[in-house]
């Protein structure tokens, strides 16, 4: 049972953010089951039309923001392109070091007084 104290709270709480996104999944919780115990969608004409409107709307704002969309594209391609070339010097350079390595301890292997010829 909630206390007076508890009841002076209570309004303080509500302000914070946990709360307010606590409240927000609960009704949105809530408005979910609503909508799924009905049979609005369950009924797979119902389905379709709500899947053509959404394409529709989808369709219409990729055509009003077309260029954005493809500026975004763009910078998202130029941006994997500059990552692969990047990639590629990264690996060119521990080629080289490895194979400067390799050629440092081959001189190594190679003297008389060494047993790993033996």
């Amino acid at each position: 049972m909630m206390n007076e104290q508890m009841m002076k709270q209570m309004p303080g709480m509500m302000g914070h953010p946990v709360a307010q996104g606590a409240m927000i999944a609960a009704t949105g919780y809530a408005a979910t089951r609503a909508l799924v115990g009905h049979s609005v969608l369950r009924s797979p004409l119902l389905l379709l039309a709500g899947g053509i409107a959404g394409g529709l709307a989808v369709g219409y704002l990729l055509h009003k923001h077309e260029k954005e969309v493809v500026l975004a594209i763009s910078k998202a391609i130029g941006m994997g392109k500059d990552f692969v070339m990047q990639q590629r010097e990264n690996l060119d350079d521990l080629v080289a070091e490895a194979k400067e390595t390799e050629a440092k301890a081959a001189p190594a292997a190679a003297e008389p007084g060494n047993d790993a010829q033996a």
